[in-house]
């Protein structure tokens, strides 16, 4: 009897720190949208929220959401306005299948027109991996649940076979050297399954030393490592 007490204790113990495990990335959310990026007094797409998520007060035109988004996405736009750029896009593009289909064509068509074109890749990259973890989003928990909402799942299904990270170390690579990409590709790979997450982690860390910005970013995302 007393064997089979501490059996089911040990079981209880390996089962809750199993829940734990899991429970913690859903707690913290996908960090590439359930975390704004810091862009200070930079124009982007118009938001409400204080939070990570649409209020639902937002008046703002959907239909304006692709050539917006477009627009801002200039080669003078910092790579952290892009990356809110593209998080807010993403979090708009969830309410119609359509335009969320528009958007990532037209980046990718970028990508195609502009093969060495180190912003292009990033863009199309980020997007695909925003798009992915809103999927994720709606899959397990309740945000961003809608009908037509859903519908944007179905209609992204292709985007399965797209690896917006290998985009993203693409225009790293063609950029030479950018701490602001280093960190996105930090950010994609938090999850432990990549080994390349602490070069990035310590290579936009080194280009923090210049860029302000940045540095609170880091501050905000890896404290412990920006200590």
């Amino acid at each position: 009897m007393k064997l089979r007490k501490i059996s089911s204790v040990k079981h209880f113990a390996a089962l809750a720190a199993a829940l734990l495990f899991f429970a913690g990335p859903v707690l913290a959310g996908p960090p590439l949208i359930c975390h704004a990026i810091d862009i200070g007094s930079a124009q982007s797409l118009p938001w409400t929220s204080s939070g990570w998520n649409l209020t639902g007060q937002e008046n703002y035109d959907l239909n304006h959401l692709v050539p917006d988004t477009l627009a801002l996405l200039v080669p003078s736009t910092p790579v952290l306005v892009r990356m809110e750029t593209l998080r807010r896009a993403t979090l708009y593009a969830q309410q119609r299948a359509a335009i969320a289909n528009e958007l990532l064509f037209r980046l990718e068509a970028n990508t195609r027109e502009h093969p060495k074109d180190a912003l292009a890749a990033f863009d199309f990259g980020y997007l695909t991996e925003c798009y992915r973890q809103a999927s994720w989003l709606r899959q397990h928990t309740d945000a961003l649940k809608s009908s037509e909402g859903a519908a944007t799942v179905r209609a992204s299904a292709p985007m399965k076979t797209m690896d917006g990270y290998e985009w993203v170390r693409k225009a790293i690579a063609l950029r030479g050297s950018d701490p602001q990409m280093e960190f996105a590709a930090a950010l994609m790979t938090t999850d432990g399954a990549r080994s390349e997450h602490e070069r990035h982690l310590q290579n936009a860390m080194a280009g923090a030393k210049a860029d302000a910005l940045l540095a609170r970013n880091l501050a905000s995302r890896f404290p412990k490592n920006a200590a």
